[in-house]
């Protein structure tokens, strides 16, 4: 059995680790993305390649969650978030140190690859060290983090560019990665490694995604998930082209797309409340209803002709108090439903969050958005596919049972 808060350290101590360990990728992430604006001057190339320092991060950081999320089930979780935060070390010195483009971009590939390990493995150890409510109301906790980061890294990262340079971002980064690798290593207990795991690693990660892949619960859960993602990546692709056609001026873009963030760790906290009262089908349902009602009333609203920020941004809160009471207990079906794979659940929900994030952010461009009408098209079909994902999901454990 795996050992238990209580004898590995005291509970708040726990879960403020574990919370470190998966915002660090996010805040790896979203740090210097006000700095990106200037790479391009900086390094005498266009912004098209200056992306590549970011998009080399997502591709990295999605897909060594593949790899870590099984080698976490086979050899123990510490270990490999010690790895990855030694990985993500040296690619955090290196950025610093990067004196043109296609040397920072390498930087940041390793630095996606090192910190994929934090969002595997701190996921996993929430199955692992928590059960039933308290699962759930933990994963509560990790949506509130991962809800606060992107903006709260994005203001840190303008004010160090500002005072200190872009390379102050990364040297932060550094410095926050040596801290986590010591209290990973003090602070959080060895994983008592499967003993069903096949001898050699391919084969044994290979089996481990097939076995998942049986599980007609843990498809639908990250169906669910990544379908939310894509509404989400939906709305912080478009609301910026969707403001600017109401007059808004980049100043000013992200205190309306602060609304929906923020909203999120609302439905968050009310998430960790309600564990222990209401049953999970229940929050998810509640949670789909707020969002799937945020967006009609987008919609309703542009159909109507009432054209202003407010109109498009307040109904949005729905849809992150929804996001919020949805995802904790989605999380906490993925990675509880085959305890011994919990890593390997963790790294594929992680990368398919991804993958359709980056899909719902693309299909953005596909068209034009003078007004909200066309973005809360988009955000709604997305969100609809989520619904019955979420439908089947319900209708599979009622007959389960």
């Amino acid at each position: 059995m795996p050992p238990s808060p209580a004898r590995t350290a005291p509970h708040g101590l726990l879960i403020a680790n574990l919370l470190a360990q998966l915002a660090f990728g996010l805040l790896a992430m979203t740090i210097c993305l006000p700095s990106m604006q200037e790479w391009g001057a900086i390094f005498g190339t266009g912004q098209a390649a200056v992306q590549l320092t970011f998009s080399g991060f997502v591709v990295a950081y999605g897909s060594l969650q593949l790899l870590y999320g099984p080698l976490s089930d086979r050899i123990g979780r510490k270990k490999i978030l010690l790895f990855g935060l030694a990985v993500a070390f040296v690619g955090s010195v290196l950025a610093a140190l990067a004196t043109n483009l296609p040397l920072l971009v390498a930087a940041r590939v390793l630095q996606g690859a090192g910190a994929a390990a934090g969002m595997v493995v701190g996921r996993a150890m929430v199955q692992d060290l928590f059960q039933g409510p308290e699962r759930t109301r933990v994963m509560a906790y990790v949506g509130m983090a991962m809800g606060l980061c992107p903006p709260l890294a994005t203001i840190i990262g303008g004010q160090l560019h500002v005072r200190l340079g872009w390379q102050a971002n990364f040297v932060v980064m550094a410095v926050l990665a040596a801290v986590l690798f010591v209290a990973a290593w003090r602070g959080l207990p060895d994983h008592q490694k499967a003993t069903t795991v096949q001898p050699h690693w391919l084969r044994a990660m290979l089996s481990s995604y097939a076995r998942l892949g049986r599980e007609r619960a843990f498809i639908l859960s990250v169906a669910l998930l990544s379908m939310t993602t894509a509404t989400f990546y939906a709305f912080l692709g478009g609301a910026p082209i969707v403001l600017g056609s109401y007059g808004v001026k980049p100043d000013g873009i992200g205190y309306y797309i602060m609304c929906v963030p923020g909203a999120y760790i609302v439905g968050n906290y009310l998430a960790s409340h309600m564990a222990h009262r209401t049953g999970e089908r229940v929050m998810m349902r509640l949670g789909q209803g707020c969002t799937l009602a945020g967006i009609g009333l987008v919609v309703v609203l542009a159909l109507a002709g009432l054209n202003t920020p407010l109109a498009f941004s307040l109904p949005l809160m729905l849809v992150g108090i929804g996001h919020g009471l949805l995802v904790p207990p989605a999380l906490a079906g993925t990675v509880g439903l085959v305890p011994a794979l919990a890593g390997s659940a963790a790294a594929v929900a992680g990368l398919m969050q991804q993958m359709m994030g980056a899909v719902g952010g693309f299909a953005v461009g596909l068209f034009r958005h003078e007004g909200a009408l066309n973005l809360g098209w988009l955000m709604l079909g997305l969100a609809l596919c989520g619904a019955f994902a979420q439908w089947l999901l319900h209708r599979h454990q009622a007959r389960a049972h």
